[in-house]
């Protein structure tokens, strides 16, 4: 395990960042370089410019492989947007077997039967994460493997996607000259980055923050219980400054990172910021207080999104962890305080430093790289279910088992059994499409 390498690369809407880590003796994560490009072109976790944004990724490998100097050619890669959608679903087999005892290959068939479930049109089945099952009326279970029973039943929270958001987000990454190991929900990702297992068990919202969407995983009893995505972020804050305070886009943005506050109330002094005006011009003053107005508008008006999902979800009095909120946004002053005045739960920010061991830690403990570490953390997880299954952390274990076939290494075998998951559609696509032109990097 110590030899394993993996690299996260989360193309996001304000940037691509890629970071490669690797597990020490001790489990915690040593990294080994950060890239990181200005991301233009993606809008709300969809990829809008291919040039761009295949472009951004070469920046962002290039420079981790020189501070980590090593050669990167296959990522996890995280995806997002407003596109996802989540729901829940039933499972029901009988065994057909005569010692009527439940082995993994029941389990899995049950697993694969959710993949054929009608989804909206345009769109395909990211994860099947179980939550638990029901041998012959007995509820509650999670682990059914070895038990005696006739019928099979289990709980499932799927996650769709839009197909050609996928493809688009697979073509950039080859393009760009790299290997997709497996496409990976974001907020599953920055949940292993941040949350604990004493909070998943007890209950916690996970709100991450970035700049053009806002996602949120639900978890209790260490079970993802519900996921959604707000079509807000950081951006429309900074559009909102821009067009508030009328300066520029660089300016606004710079105004929010460094003046910024998602709590007017927490202006005690009156600070008058002075920002360059264009060519020629007089430059233009700013006072502090109307700019944390501006940004406390905006961010309240997210925040109640927040609790609305919390709320339809049916968890609003099992969060017994409160929120953890990460992601750029996190990084905004005040905003721990703002989340509990609009929730009314408490609320803490989420770092992905307790993971990580050595290397550059203090270049990669703060919430803004909470994604990138969690896909290097889901990756190693990965590869361990391969290698030690038996010691399997029960995040990848919702992930992994839920379809075994469509482990990052294991897709193939599954592409000739016909029981391919949604990275082995999209891979199929792209080599149907590009085998003649010799342009697929297998």
């Amino acid at each position: 395990m110590n030899d394993k390498i993996v690299v996260g690369l989360d193309i996001g809407t304000t940037k691509i960042c890629a970071i490669v880590g690797k597990r020490n003796e001790f489990g915690k994560i040593n990294i080994l370089g950060i890239g990181k490009a200005d991301s233009d072109g993606v809008n709300r976790g969809i990829v809008v410019n291919i040039e761009k944004t295949v472009q951004s990724i070469r920046e962002a490998i290039a420079d981790a492989e020189k501070q980590s100097g090593i050669k990167i050619e296959v990522v996890h890669v995280g995806i997002a947007g407003e596109h996802v959608r989540s729901m829940q679903h039933k499972g029901i087999i009988t065994l057909n077997h005569p010692d009527l005892e439940i082995t993994r290959e029941d389990v899995s068939r049950l697993h694969n039967e959710m993949f054929k479930i009608a989804t909206q049109p345009g769109t395909e089945i990211i994860h099947v994460l179980p939550q638990e099952y029901t041998v012959d009326n007995q509820i509650g279970i999670f682990e059914p493997v070895g038990m005696s029973g006739v019928r099979l039943e289990g709980n499932f929270h799927i996650v769709t996607g839009q197909t050609t958001a996928a493809n688009n987000i697979y073509r950039c990454v080859v393009r760009a000259g790299l290997e997709v190991a497996e496409l990976i929900l974001e907020p599953l990702a920055s949940s292993a980055a941040v949350l604990t297992e004493e909070e998943k068990e007890a209950g916690v919202c996970l709100v991450d923050i970035g700049g053009g969407t806002t996602d949120i995983a639900i978890w209790e009893n260490n079970i993802i219980r519900h996921t959604a995505v707000v079509p807000f972020g950081g951006n429309i804050v900074t559009e909102d400054i821009k067009q508030g305070c009328k300066v520029m886009k660089r300016h606004a943005e710079l105004l929010k990172t460094q003046y910024g506050s998602a709590l007017a109330e927490a202006i005690t002094e009156e600070l008058i910021i002075s920002i360059p005006g264009p060519r020629d011009r007089a430059a233009k003053e700013i006072s502090q207080k109307m700019l944390a107005q501006i940004i406390q508008s905006r961010m309240e008006e997210i925040m109640e999104f927040v609790a609305a999902e919390i709320k339809n979800s049916g968890f609003e009095d099992k969060l017994v962890a409160g929120i953890v909120i990460t992601g750029g946004g996190a990084q905004l002053q005040h905003i721990k305080q703002l989340v509990e005045f609009v929730t009314g739960i408490d609320t803490r920010i989420g770092l992905p430093g307790e993971h990580l061991a050595s290397g550059m830690v203090d270049e990669v403990n703060f919430p803004m790289y909470a994604t990138g570490t969690g896909l290097v953390i889901m990756g190693l997880d990965a590869i361990e279910y391969l290698q030690r299954p038996a010691k399997l952390t029960s995040l990848q274990q919702q992930v992994t088992n839920a379809d075994e076939n469509r482990t990052p290494y294991a897709h193939k075998e599954a592409d000739k059994n016909n029981n391919i998951g949604f990275l082995g559609k999209v891979k199929s696509w792209f080599e149907n499409t590009l085998s003649n032109t010799g342009d697929f990097i297998e």
